[in-house]
C-alpha cells in the first residue's frame, strides 16, 4: 500500500470514529470583560468533559460533547451559553464580579428568620453573596441527594433544606452568588457508618475530636469519592462554587491511617483529593475553592495537616484562608496579640500567601471573624473590628471576602453600603446602574441569556 492510500485510510478512520462519537462538535471565539471589552486570558471553556483556556488575546477553540458551553474566569461571574446561540468565531463576555458573603449553615439556611434577616441585611449593604452548609461539621446533608451512600449511612436523616432548588432560584433572581460549603474527612456519620474508614487512635478505637466527632481517613479512595459524589450534586443543583472545609488531617498526634502518616503522604493525599475534585467537576462550570487554616500561610511545612499552600492553590480556583484573628494564637511577626490588630493579620497574611505563590490577589478569598473573640479576652468583634478587616482584603485586592459567625447572626454594622456601580444578574441581565461600561461587546452578551445566573 503507498503512503498517500494509507493517510487516506486513516484520514477516513478518523472521520469514523468522529461520527460515531456522537454530538462531537468543535467550536472557537472569544471571551471578554463585559464592562471593557477587553480579552480574558486564561479564562476557563468548557463543553462536556473538554475544558480549555483563553489564550493571551482571549481566543479559544474548543472540541467536545454537550449542548452548553461554559465559561469562567478569576473575578468574573461564570455563564453558560447553549451551543445552538453560538456563531462562528463568537465573542462572549463575562461580568467581573467579586462575592462578599455571608455564612449561612444549613439551618440558617432552612430557618425563615435566620435566612430573611440575613437577606434583608445583603439588600440593604454590598454583600452579594452566601456560603451554605450543605454537609455540616457533624457529616449531615441539608437536603434529599441521589448520593447512594448518603442515605445507606443516614446522613440524610434530617433534612432542613425541604426545597434546594427552589431556595437556589430564589436566591440567583435576587443576583445572589451561591456557594455550597462541604465539610470533608470531619465527618462522624460516615466514620460510625463505616468503621473501615475512619480514623483511629493507636490501640485500634475510633478516634474522636475535641467536640467527640469522628474524623474519616483523608487516604480514602471511598471518602474522596464520597464528598465527590456530594460536590456534583450541589453543582447539578445550582450552586455557582463548590468550597471543601476540612480538606486535611486532623491536628493530634499518634492517630493511625491506611498509609504512613508522612508529611509527604499527607500534602499527597490532601492535593489529590482536590485534583480529583476538580477533574470531576469539569463538566458543570463551577468555581471550586478550599478552606485552609490560617497558619498554613505562615508555616512553611504542612503544618501537620496536608495543607500545603502552594500545592493546594495549583488545584483549586481560589484559596480561603480563615484569618480570624483569635485563631492566631501566636499571633504573627510582630503582633504578639492578634485581636488588637485585625487589619494588619489580614493584610499581612494575604500579602504573605501571594508572595509565597507567585499568585494574583484575585486568587485568595478570606474569612473573616464576626464572632466574639475567644482567645484573648474574650472580646466583642463589632462594626469597627469587621470594617477594618473588610478593609484590609479589599486594599490587597482579594476576591471579595466572607463573613463567620457560627450562630449566623448578622448586622449591617462594619459593611460596605450599595457601591455606587453594581455588577450583579438578575433574571439573566446585567445590571450596571452606575452607568460605568455598557456591557455590549457583541450580539451574544449576558443579556438574556437565560442560564447567566446558574
Amino acid at each position: 500500500m503507498s503512503v498517500k492510500g494509507y493517510k487516506n485510510i486513516c484520514a477516513w478512520l478518523l472521520a469514523a470514529l468522529l461520527l460515531v462519537s456522537g454530538n462531537a462538535a468543535a467550536y472557537s471565539g472569544m471571551v471578554v470583560d463585559a464592562l471593557t471589552c477587553n480579552p480574558i486570558p486564561g479564562a476557563f471553556v468548557t463543553l462536556g468533559d473538554s475544558v480549555v483556556r483563553t489564550a493571551r488575546d482571549g481566543h479559544f477553540q474548543i472540541s467536545g460533547q454537550g449542548t452548553v458551553l461554559g465559561l469562567r474566569a478569576y473575578g468574573y461571574r461564570r455563564r453558560e451559553v447553549p451551543v445552538g446561540d453560538l456563531k462562528e468565531d463568537e465573542t462572549l463576555s463575562l461580568a467581573p464580579f467579586k462575592p462578599k458573603a455571608l455564612y449561612l449553615s444549613s439551618y440558617g439556611a432552612a430557618n425563615t428568620r435566620l435566612r430573611e434577616s440575613a437577606l434583608d441585611i445583603i439588600g440593604k449593604t454590598d454583600l452579594n453573596a452566601v456560603v451554605i452548609d450543605v454537609k455540616s461539621d457533624r457529616g449531615m446533608i441539608a437536603y434529599k441527594t441521589d448520593v447512594p451512600l448518603a442515605t445507606e449511612i443516614g446522613a440524610q436523616k434530617m433534612i432542613t433544606i425541604k426545597h434546594i432548588h427552589r431556595l437556589m432560584d430564589d436566591l440567583h433572581q435576587e443576583g445572589i452568588y451561591t456557594i455550597a460549603r462541604i465539610v470533608v474527612f470531619k465527618d462522624n456519620v460516615l466514620a460510625l457508618a463505616r468503621p473501615d474508614l475512619a480514623v483511629r487512635t493507636a490501640g485500634g478505637a475510633i478516634w474522636r475530636d475535641r467536640e467527640g466527632l469522628a474524623w474519616t481517613d483523608p487516604f480514602s479512595k471511598q471518602v474522596w469519592d464520597y464528598n465527590i459524589d456530594v460536590a456534583v450534586a450541589a453543582a447539578k443543583d445550582g450552586f455557582d462554587e463548590i468550597q471543601f472545609d476540612y480538606v486535611r488531617f486532623p491536628d493530634a498526634k499518634g492517630l493511625m491511617f491506611s498509609e504512613p502518616n508522612t508529611r509527604q503522604n499527607r500534602v499527597a493525599a490532601i492535593t489529590g483529593f482536590l485534583a480529583d475534585a476538580r477533574k470531576r467537576l469539569i463538566p458543570y462550570n463551577v468555581f471550586l475553592s478550599a478552606d485552609i487554616f490560617g497558619y498554613v500561610i505562615w508555616n512553611l511545612n504542612d503544618t501537620g495537616i496536608g495543607q500545603n499552600l502552594e500545592e493546594m492553590a495549583q488545584q483549586v480556583d481560589y484559596i480561603s484562608p480563615m484569618l480570624y484573628p483569635s485563631g492566631f494564637q501566636y499571633g504573627i511577626p510582630g503582633y504578639p496579640n492578634p485581636v488588637l490588630h485585625p487589619h494588619q493579620i489580614v493584610y499581612l497574611s494575604l500579602r504573605k500567601a501571594e508572595e509565597r505563590t507567585g499568585l494574583p490577589p484575585v486568587r485568595f478569598r478570606p474569612w473573616l471573624q464576626a464572632f466574639r473573640d475567644y482567645a484573648f479576652g474574650g472580646q466583642p468583634f463589632g462594626g469597627k473590628e469587621i470594617a477594618t478587616q473588610i478593609d484590609a482584603a479589599q486594599t490587597f485586592g482579594s476576591d471579595g471576602w466572607m463573613l463567620w459567625n457560627p450562630r449566623n447572626v448578622y448586622t449591617t454594622a462594619g459593611l460596605p453600603s450599595k457601591s455606587g456601580m453594581v455588577t450583579t444578574i438578575r433574571e439573566g441581565h446585567l445590571s450596571n446602574p452606575g452607568g460605568i461600561g455598557t456591557g455590549i461587546c457583541s450580539r451574544n452578551t449576558p443579556e438574556k441569556m437565560t442560564h447567566l445566573a446558574r
